[in-house]
């Protein structure tokens, strides 16, 4: 089921919780909303969802308006957070919840349910479990029944909203390898909600990164990345360093002094952005000069934190070859590799 946001508002009262919010997904696509809180993920996968109605605007289900139809007639599946599991029933109660309360005329026969209920068991990796209650399960679990509850009704569209939010690190890795997996053998259009980068960039086919009610940039993992369209994207997704800089004669100057970067046209006034692992160390020619303020390892990377010239305030993070001698106090002089101006 592909699906078209177009020129989606919508607006609690006198506040403006999305601008103008336009987005193409494909069928069978896996989308993730990143965003900080408060840039208007949740809120777009509810108006998805049909939770919550437009102010203005569009959403169109296969090149059908469904903007003003319920949940049942969107014919969603949606997962939340905190599981939302039937406390009191098994998982096999739970799975089977949304079949079972179907009006008689489209509930399908008995074995039909306890049928499609044992093979999204067989699915999730639940066999042998179907008599536990969610108090049985752990969090992992029971977010894997609550997939395959919202997956019973055989949505057009699956829906989940920060689905790993509550469950520790170890579980989401393993969690995120097997949603995947999950995606890749159903082929079910999905959009997930996250603030966790990392999840984004690993799960999605592509990335619809948000702040402040609008869509910045949409694009693979690669797109999203290595070559962010702007300020926000650069500093929310990775690591950013940023130096700010002077444009002049078509190239980039620090503190007066030209850095050997091409740029057009001229700025009084540009921030310079580049990763801190996207950096080669220089013994001559123009250069950043850093003197090392500190030094902290990160996994497989040595990370020195840098005061830039003798007279700024500007400290940022880059990442030395680890074979390369440094200590507090001394000067570094380099240069980015890869680099954008905002």
């Amino acid at each position: 089921m592909d699906i078209r946001i177009d020129k989606i508002r919508k607006e609690f009262g006198d506040f403006p919780a999305l601008h103008d919010v336009s987005l193409a997904i494909r069928s069978g696509e896996l989308i993730a909303l990143l965003g900080p809180s408060g840039s208007g993920k949740t809120t777009l996968l509810r108006l998805v969802a049909g939770l919550e109605l437009p102010s203005q605007g569009r959403i169109l289900f296969g090149g059908e308006d469904a903007s003003w139809k319920s949940v049942q007639q969107r014919h969603v599946g949606f997962v939340f957070q905190h599981y939302a599991l039937f406390r009191h029933m098994s998982v096999f109660d739970n799975i089977a919840f949304g079949l079972k309360v179907r009006p008689a005329k489209d509930r399908p026969p008995k074995a039909e349910i306890r049928r499609r209920v044992e093979e999204l068991i067989d699915m999730v990796q639940l066999t042998g479990m179907e008599k536990r209650l969610p108090a049985q399960l752990s969090g992992g679990q029971r977010q894997r029944v609550a997939l395959a509850r919202a997956m019973a009704i055989e949505p057009r569209v699956l829906l989940l909203d920060e689905p790993f939010g509550a469950l520790d690190a170890k579980v989401r890795k393993d969690l995120r390898k097997w949603l995947r997996a999950f995606h890749e053998r159903t082929g079910h259009t999905t959009l997930f909600v996250t603030h966790d980068q990392e999840e984004a960039l690993e799960l999605a086919d592509r990335v619809v990164v948000m702040s402040q009610g609008r869509i910045e940039q949409v694009g693979k993992a690669d797109d999203i990345y290595d070559r962010p369209q702007s300020e926000f994207v650069f500093s929310f997704v990775g690591e950013a360093a940023k130096v700010p800089v002077r444009v002049r004669n078509g190239g980039v100057e620090f503190a007066g002094q030209p850095l050997g970067l091409a740029a057009r046209p001229d700025k009084n006034q540009a921030m310079l952005f580049f990763r801190p692992g996207d950096i080669a160390v220089k013994s001559e020619g123009p250069a950043l000069d850093g003197r090392i303020v500190a030094i902290r390892r990160v996994a497989g990377a040595r990370i020195c934190e840098v005061q830039l010239g003798c007279e700024t305030d500007t400290h940022i993070d880059i990442e030395l070859p680890l074979d390369l001698a440094a200590v507090p106090g001394e000067t570094v002089r380099f240069l980015p590799t890869r680099w954008a101006l905002f």
